[in-house]
């Protein structure tokens, strides 16, 4: 694009952006996209340079037009306001330092209740949703927040980091990891489910190592040595759930040892992931017990696998019975267990549309809840494989 030496004047870009004026020319970059507002562009003695705009930690904190007069924004209304072209470099420098440094503070989520997933252009819509932008605009952030959708949101975090990190785009992987920050965090401080949160930071670091090694040759967006100061940040995350210590609760009124032991045995037996069992079962000696019984790993095998998975991978104890126990972990190793959640995002067939089911959506069909559908975080992810 050939930019000309001098502005016809004070311009607004598309959504009434401002442009800067202070006795040099503006002028407004318009991009493909009609709906964009565009950049703010600025003439200098070395040629045109964009503006940065505010983040929203620098707006909120230092934001101090008033105390400047000696730049002035010229607006569509022809109304004076004063404008520091100094606060803009010092955003832009902001910014760049909060990307080396992973600062949660200066980001940015989106707060969409749902998307429209669309693959292919047509005359109402062009272009198509990424996966990147599907984890942008949804509000994971606060999706971590309730309990019913943190197992949810970190399992997929966890099958990004296996096979889709690459795939994501600059601003999605900053966000990725900016959630993955606020994770841990709340790992640290409420001490819930630390063992989910291990699992997922090994395969992240173990793809990490893969990809910084093999820079080069393979697609890794951003500077080299931000990945690898994302890399010792999840080391160091990793250090800090291992030295975790659990805060023993005192209360004085009812406790899980009160209960009698066919509520306690009704208690192990809703659970369906084996190693919650024997965590449960490492609390006393009487909850041991019950989370060894051969029925409830039994149970446990039927649930999550089949009858010809059985076959195939039998383990006899030294009684001749089968260990249902070891076999759980062994069935585990070659097929998928199944996966339960609190609370999904959900697919409408009628719509294209992905929400959260509590928040719904605008849904035209005449039955909605027949187009409804679970996703899970694998059927999330290849919602969008193109």
């Amino acid at each position: 694009m050939v930019l000309p030496e001098t502005a016809p004047g004070p311009v607004r870009a598309p959504g009434g952006e401002r442009r800067c004026w202070e006795g040099r020319e503006t002028m407004p970059f318009l991009g493909q996209d009609w709906r964009s507002p565009g950049w703010r562009w600025v003439k200098t003695e070395d040629g045109w340079k964009r503006c940065e705009p505010f983040t929203p930690a620098l707006e909120d904190g230092n934001n101090q037009l008033n105390d400047i007069s000696h730049t002035v924004i010229i607006t569509g209304d022809d109304e004076k306001e004063v404008y520091s072209t100094e606060d803009c470099e010092f955003a832009a420098k902001k910014r760049k330092k909060d990307h080396f440094r992973n600062n949660t503070d200066s980001q940015c989520f989106y707060r969409e209740k749902w998307i429209y997933v669309h693959k292919e252009s047509t005359k109402e819509r062009h272009g198509y949703c990424t996966l990147g932008e599907a984890f942008n605009r949804l509000d994971f952030s606060s999706a971590i927040q309730d309990i019913r959708r943190f197992n949810y949101v970190v399992k997929l975090l966890q099958l990004i980091a296996k096979s889709q990190l690459t795939s994501l785009s600059g601003a999605a992987q900053k966000n990725y990891f900016n959630i993955l920050d606020k994770i841990v965090r709340k790992v640290m401080e409420d001490q819930y489910n630390p063992r989910l949160i291990k699992d997922l930071l090994q395969d992240l670091s173990s793809t990490l190592c893969i990809l910084i090694r093999g820079v080069g040759k393979s697609v890794l967006v951003g500077n080299i040595n931000i990945w690898i100061c994302r890399l010792e940040t999840i080391l160091l995350w990793q250090q800090q759930l291992k030295n975790l210590q659990m805060n023993k609760q005192v209360n004085n009124g009812l406790t899980l040892m009160d209960l009698p032991l066919h509520m306690l045995n009704n208690i192990l037996y809703r659970f369906s992931d084996g190693w919650d069992i024997i965590t449960l079962g490492q609390v006393t000696p009487t909850l041991y017990m019950l989370s060894e019984d051969r029925q409830l790993w039994k149970k446990l095998c039927q649930y999550h696998f089949a009858e010809k998975q059985f076959c195939r991978h039998l383990i006899p104890s030294e009684k001749g019975h089968i260990d249902w126990k070891l076999m759980y972990f062994a069935l585990q190793k070659y097929y998928p267990i199944k996966e339960q959640y609190g609370d999904t995002l959900h697919f409408c067939r009628h719509c294209s549309i992905l929400f959260w089911k509590d928040t719904g959506h605008p849904c035209t069909a005449s039955d909605p809840n027949t187009c409804l559908m679970p996703v899970s975080p694998q059927h999330f992810i290849d919602l969008f494989k193109f």
